[in-house]
């Protein structure tokens, strides 16, 4: 079985920053592809970033590329999501996924995720 907990969302200012934190429990944590995936009120679940189990390959969502971060500490048990220069539109649910399909790549639909957090809010005001 795989938790995990979502931490570091909040309230900010248009252009401003924040970092999102997922901890993870497991042993084999450093095995297991992660992604970050974000509900935005009245919209569908959608995909924002994911990176493989070294952090060796990320992937990024057209709307947040160049803008947001995802990076990984195995020893930590946690991976992380760097938002810079946020917009109003990036107000949503912000929700941390992890596969535990062996593999080199990194996923990008729900369905590829096994187990979810609970989300933590993110609020960018104009």
């Amino acid at each position: 079985q795989v938790q995990l907990v979502e931490s570091g969302g909040g309230l900010v200012q248009a252009g401003g920053s924040l970092r999102l934190s997922c901890a993870a429990s497991g042993r084999t944590f450093s095995t297991y592809p992660m992604g970050w995936f974000r509900r935005a009120p009245g919209k569908e679940r959608e995909f924002v970033a994911a990176i493989n189990w070294s952090g060796g390959t990320t992937d990024y969502a057209d709307s947040v590329k160049g803008r947001f971060t995802i990076s990984r500490d195995n020893a930590k048990n946690t991976v992380y999501l760097l938002m810079n220069s946020l917009k109003p539109e990036d107000t949503a649910v912000y929700y941390c996924a992890a596969t535990i399909t062996l593999s080199t790549t990194t996923y990008t639909r729900e369905h590829e995720y096994d187990y979810w957090g609970q989300g933590t809010q993110v609020t960018v005001s104009s």
